[in-house]
């Protein structure tokens, strides 16, 4: 059940996308995947912390054999803003040469974190490298990264739950808050 509002660290925020539109859109976007991945046995990197959530709930929607794994890089590190600046945490332990890979992301704004992994992940000689996010924010974009399945298009707003969090907080919130004006 959503929340009317919720306050993170003394903001007040409110539903812009409630569970039962992102579980529909998760459906969507995983048979979309399924269709031009079927019988190719895809691998779902889940970029953490944010897309954990995101990356679980595409995985259990695709209905043949597939494979999950995490990494973790870090651009956010306080506050309401990206720091601009990229740093892997921890690496990928699984050779993903001649793969169909798919990084998932919680949210593509910048693009900085993804054209960081693209990159990074593309030197390895995937068969394949596509980038999935929950969230896009075209208008807040700094680099040419188009993600190839998406979520939803949102506004350059700041946003909390579903993975996304303010400060380490809202992550667990099953909807998908917006900042009250």
């Amino acid at each position: 059940m959503s929340l009317p509002e919720v306050v993170i660290h003394g903001k007040t925020f409110v539903v812009k996308i409630d569970e039962q539109t992102i579980a529909n859109r998760v459906k969507e976007l995983a048979a979309e995947i399924s269709k031009e991945f079927d019988g190719k046995k895809p691998l779902l990197i889940g970029v953490l912390n944010g897309s954990a959530i995101f990356t679980v709930d595409l995985f259990r929607e695709i209905p043949y054999d597939c494979e999950v794994t995490f990494i973790r890089v870090a651009s956010y590190h306080s506050g309401m803003s990206s720091s601009g600046e990229v740093k892997q945490v921890m690496g990928l332990k699984e050779s993903i040469k001649d793969r169909h890979v798919i990084i998932i992301e919680d949210i593509v704004d910048s693009g900085e974190t993804a054209k960081h992994l693209l990159q990074d992940l593309q030197q390895h000689e995937p068969a394949t490298l596509k980038l999935a996010t929950a969230l896009f924010k075209p208008a807040a974009l700094k680099y040419d990264v188009r993600p190839d399945y998406v979520g939803f298009v949102v506004e350059p707003d700041f946003l909390v739950g579903y993975g996304l969090d303010y400060d380490g907080l809202g992550r667990n919130l099953k909807d998908i808050y917006v900042l009250k004006p």
